[in-house]
């Protein structure tokens, strides 16, 4: 199987976990906001660049998180009553 007709198919996965990402999503990115802030308030040179590495974890995280989404479907609840 290559890797990109995997890719296509994705994954299926409930409501609340994705609930749950997007809410990380958000968390996510909020933070790398105020980080970004926070860095005019830095002084030492080494603090500010590991505070920036910081800010570009959270969103490259928040990328691949909202990638994994792109690529997943909500599953459909079971049937009620069996066929």
């Amino acid at each position: 199987m290559d890797m990109e007709s995997h890719t296509r198919e994705g994954f299926e996965i409930s409501t609340r976990f994705r609930r749950s990402v997007e809410d990380r999503i958000v968390r996510l990115e909020r933070d790398a906001a105020r980080d970004e802030q926070t860095l005019a308030t830095l002084e030492h040179e080494g603090h500010i660049r590991r505070h920036l590495r910081l800010v570009i974890v959270q969103r490259a995280e928040a990328l691949r998180m909202r990638l994994f989404l792109d690529r997943s479907r909500l599953r459909l609840p079971r049937p009620l009553i069996e066929i």
